[in-house]
């Protein structure tokens, strides 16, 4: 009897097993389109420090992230048939949070390279702009060339194609990499940098706001399209987000978007 009890025992242990084991299957099987369709809702990762891309506005007594690139978000869930839900933190933390699943998509004014291609795939790519540098405008004058910060302070948001130009064109200044783009333009203020390198619609942006800072005439070239950012393997989501920019693109709605991001 006893045989037979132990025998009872095991063979239920390995039905729960198994059976466990043909659940989690089946949720590993659902892909991350069926599971945004399924719980309704589509978790959007920025760093909304980035004006006219995305940047915190108040409206109506309240706090909102506002931008291009959210009205490309809006976009993309609207046509899943989701609502959307954005969680902003630091540019180089967004692409760790995707690969860990605690975002679905980043759309932050990501320009796909070759790193990051190697942990994520990139939609088709929305908008391109020319780099900038922005300076005090009392400095405009005085630095009209790369060769004049030699031995000065140059900054730009960490883990961004800013900070790849500032290595690169400005080797021989002193490179200071923040986090928050907000950061930066607080140390440019207060001379603690001199320039820092960003791309052109987010330097205008700044410049609008702040009479002190002007728009250097240094030519830092154009950067590559920017993109959403998703996981790999996720085909159908990635289908479905670039038959959004597509629709967008060709019916001129992006151009609206990107002529109405404004942060005054």
């Amino acid at each position: 009897m006893n045989k037979k009890l132990i025998v009872l025992i095991v063979l239920t242990m390995v039905a729960v097993a198994l059976s466990s084991c043909t659940a989690n299957a089946d949720k590993t099987s659902i892909s991350k389109f069926e599971d945004i369709k399924e719980s309704g809702k589509l978790v959007l990762g920025t760093a909304a420090d980035y004006p006219p891309y995305e940047y915190h506005k108040m409206e109506n007594g309240k706090d909102q992230i506002v931008g291009f690139d959210i009205e490309i978000a809006k976009e993309i869930a609207k046509d899943l048939g989701v609502e959307l839900e954005i969680i902003d933190m630091k540019f180089e933390g967004l692409l760790p949070a995707l690969t860990m699943g605690d975002i679905d998509l980043i759309v932050a004014g990501l320009v796909p390279n070759e790193e990051r291609a190697k942990v994520v795939d990139f939609s088709i790519p929305y908008y391109e702009a020319e780099q900038a540098l922005l300076v005090r405008t009392e400095d405009l004058d005085e630095l009209q060339s790369i060769d004049d910060f030699a031995g000065l302070n140059i900054g730009a948001q960490k883990a961004t194609l800013q900070e790849e130009i500032a290595l690169d064109k400005f080797n021989k200044a002193n490179y200071i990499g923040l986090s928050k783009i907000t950061d930066l333009i607080l140390e440019l203020k207060n001379n603690k940098v001199d320039g820092v390198v960003l791309v052109e619609p987010v330097a205008k942006a700044y410049a609008a706001q702040n009479s002190d800072l002007s728009l250097s005439k240094i030519d830092l070239g154009k950067e590559d399209g920017v993109a959403v950012a998703v996981n790999k393997g996720n085909e159908d989501l990635l289908k479905s987000i670039n038959s959004t920019i597509s629709r967008l693109i060709e019916n001129k709605t992006m151009d609206e978007f990107i002529k109405s991001a404004s942060i005054e």
